[in-house]
């Protein structure tokens, strides 16, 4: 199980990643591009939800590198990965951080932070993983 807190740790541990606000929740940005925020669901998100059950817990909105990579990563069917209504043609998920490891939740913001990073700051950080 992982907390907001947990998620700053783990995002500001990443180059040049700043932690900012947006709407009064926190969001993470590499080079002033968010890839990573607070989202707790709307009351609209909530009436498109019907009936169904809403997720429970906290929810980290994450950047995916294009709407392939999304449907990709939505198809692997990982718990706690999924998408809502208002997020359809956006290149984004959303991640129930009470129903993963710290290490899923590290894996997903570096994942989320490559999309945004500009390429010679991503290459350089993937060469220094290596």
């Amino acid at each position: 199980m992982a907390t907001y807190d947990d998620v700053a740790v783990l995002a500001l541990q990443l180059p040049d990643v700043t932690e900012g606000t947006s709407r009064g929740r926190r969001t993470w940005n590499v080079r002033g591009k968010g890839f990573a925020w607070e989202r707790p669901l709307s009351k609209a998100d909530l009436k498109r939800l019907g009936d169904e059950p809403p997720p429970q817990g906290p929810l980290l909105g994450l950047r995916t590198e294009d709407l392939h990579e999304k449907e990709a990563l939505l198809a692997q069917e990982r718990p706690g990965v999924f998408t809502i209504a208002h997020f359809d043609n956006y290149p984004a998920v959303l991640l129930r951080l009470d129903a993963v490891t710290l290490e899923v939740v590290h894996d997903a913001l570096v994942e989320a932070w490559l999309a945004c990073a500009p390429p010679a700051l991503a290459e350089t950080f993937l060469q220094g993983r290596h």
